[in-house]
């Protein structure tokens, strides 16, 4: 028996994506690891589940599951690639989409895809960490130092450094992930203001490492950014896949905007998952 898969990216930030909507299909994490492993799997940054939203106000539920295994409250780039996929299945304009944080509203901005990220948490114990500090400057010092704490439906640290590009975070951002003041992990952002309306930001996501781009770590950039009085509320993040729009609305809310795609369709051989999986996607 096989099972058919999307392969989708957002600016290089990339997913395999399974529609469970009318065949459960429940993944251990054993099977994430081996399905994004790079070389003996499909490769990917995050594992994509679409489900039926069941009584929620949604079109769909999704769930988010990073390469390590580990489950995660919403992520932004894929958000887009499941809304690009229901805009072709139900030829609307707009979608609803249930995460475990949330439900998102989603709408078609040209040929691009903007999302509703919701409204940032700022306090501590929303972020979190794990005692009460100023998140606008978290203690964290080395070699990466003073970040901003924001959650956009992951935590997230964000540091404003003179040069992102010098800044060698495939090294730097595994330490700070880990540190003992993030309970639950954080995704690690090391970004430059350009410009008023612009910021350079490179990403270390929790459980993935580096990646191409990040659209709920754009979101608190652009937060962490007017908060300290860096930029306007609304800007192009430069990832290093591709730009995004993000704007931080006065209602609060977060707007990202940017495109989706898809890579390839394929059917994943029985041989990569587990007889648990493959006996409840059978059933």
């Amino acid at each position: 028996m096989t099972i058919p898969f999307r392969k989708m990216h957002g600016l290089g930030n990339d997913f395999i994506v399974f529609d469970a909507r009318l065949r459960p299909l429940v993944l251990t994490p054993d099977d994430t690891r081996a399905l994004a492993d790079r070389h003996t799997g499909i490769g990917a940054d995050t594992i994509v589940v679409i489900e039926p939203a069941g009584d929620l106000p949604a079109d769909v539920s999704v769930r988010f599951v990073n390469a390590d295994g580990g489950d995660i409250g919403t992520c932004g780039n894929a958000s887009r690639c499941v809304a690009a996929l229901l805009f072709a299945e139900t030829g609307r304009d707009q979608v609803r989409i249930a995460t475990a944080v949330g439900i998102l509203d989603a709408w078609k901005d040209g040929t691009d895809v903007a999302v509703d990220m919701g409204p940032p948490k700022l306090d501590w114990l929303q972020i979190p960490v794990t005692h009460a500090v100023d998140t606008l400057h978290l203690p964290i010092t080395g070699p990466l130092f003073d970040p901003v704490g924001v959650n956009m439906g992951n935590p997230h640290a964000v540091f404003f450094v003179p040069d992102a590009e010098a800044v060698d975070i495939a090294t730097l951002g595994r330490p700070v992930e880990h540190d003992l003041l993030f309970p639950e992990r954080v995704n690690v952002e090391v970004a430059t203001v350009q410009a008023w309306d612009r910021i350079r930001m490179r990403v270390w996501e929790r459980g993935v490492g580096v990646t191409q781009a990040c659209g709920s770590g754009a979101c608190a950039t652009l937060v962490a950014a007017v908060r300290r009085g860096l930029t306007g509320r609304k800007a192009m993040l430069v990832l290093d896949g591709g730009d995004l729009m993000i704007e931080w609305r006065d209602d609060d809310h977060v707007i990202m905007t940017g495109p989706a795609a898809t890579s390839f369709t394929g059917e994943i051989d029985e041989s990569l998952l587990s007889g648990d999986t493959l006996r409840a996607a059978a059933a």
